[in-house]
């Protein structure tokens, strides 16, 4: 437990790191939020698994383009049990992107019909979690990005070339030599990711998400082939402090929807698949 907790500790500081390093910020929103649904799935694993995520996430602008990261964690219920124990495992992902916009660079758009400029997107991710399999995740990827100018909110589509590296703590996987550790095959991914304010009547919503399509990164832990992945992770909120006490974008309550497919590339086997509700809230600092 007190590796994992250490890990956990090691990405927040990354975070932090990350914070900093957009202090000339020209825009900014950051926000803790909540997530809880009981319909998660994890491969190898025949059962539904309940799962309470805290939330931490940060976008800003600057002169020359954008942050954004996001930090999980993600605490299971019994269903998914830590090593050694009948109690859940705890999770930390956390994600970082940024963005050079060649209209900022170079001092005027790279328009086109409906796209408003072109951007050249990196970033990583990074995982842990103190399951029997101790995955430790370690993803980049480059690429560039499509910005298409709406009325308000955003849509970026992006084309990343990626490379990942994990481990599996299970004697089953077996790679000798090497720690159980793995580095998966170039794959490129494909991302959209959106959030768009709308108004339902008297109502202030927005719609929100993003959807990654992985191609398969060869073969996985068993030496089994993996197959294209697909996630969808959106939600639909409502902005309650508006509504509430006259606050804009500061509490947001919602329903969000999880759909997962060969999870981390994973095929034919159970907990592969995912269709999961979830309650949202996000409290705007």
């Amino acid at each position: 437990m007190k590796s994992t907790t250490s890990r956990l500790a090691a990405i927040g500081g990354l975070a932090l790191v990350c914070t900093s390093s957009v202090q000339a910020a020209t825009w900014s929103d950051t926000f803790i939020g909540y997530r809880y649904g009981t319909q998660f799935s994890e491969p190898g694993n025949p059962e539904d698994v309940t799962k309470n995520i805290l939330q931490i996430s940060h976008a800003s602008g600057y002169v020359y383009g954008q942050n954004y990261f996001n930090l999980d964690i993600l605490q299971s219920g019994d269903e998914d049990p830590a090593e050694n124990s009948d109690s859940g495992a705890t999770e930390a992902y956390l994600a970082y992107r940024h963005q050079l916009h060649y209209g900022k660079v170079f001092g005027e758009p790279l328009a086109f019909g409906p796209i408003k400029d072109v951007a050249l997107t990196a970033g990583f991710d990074l995982n842990t979690k103190n399951s029997a399999f101790a995955p430790r995740k370690r993803f980049v990827a480059v690429g560039p990005t499509l910005k298409f100018d709406l009325p308000a909110g955003f849509l970026d589509v992006s084309l990343y070339y990626a490379r990942e590296w994990n481990h599996c703590g299970l004697e089953a996987c077996g790679f000798p030599g090497n720690d159980n550790d793995v580095s998966f095959d170039p794959y490129y991914q494909f991302n959209v990711a959106w959030g768009v304010p709308f108004d339902a009547g008297a109502m202030p919503m927005k719609f929100q998400g993003f959807f990654n399509y992985n191609g398969p990164k060869g073969e996985d832990y068993f030496g089994t082939e993996t197959k294209p992945e697909r996630l969808i992770r959106s939600s639909l909120m409502l902005d309650v402090g508006k509504l509430a006490w006259g606050e804009s974008n500061q509490l947001w309550v919602g329903a969000g929807y999880e759909f997962w497919r060969n999870k981390y590339g994973n095929h034919d086997k159970p907990g592969v698949d995912t269709d999961a509700l979830t309650f949202n809230l996000e409290w705007h600092l």
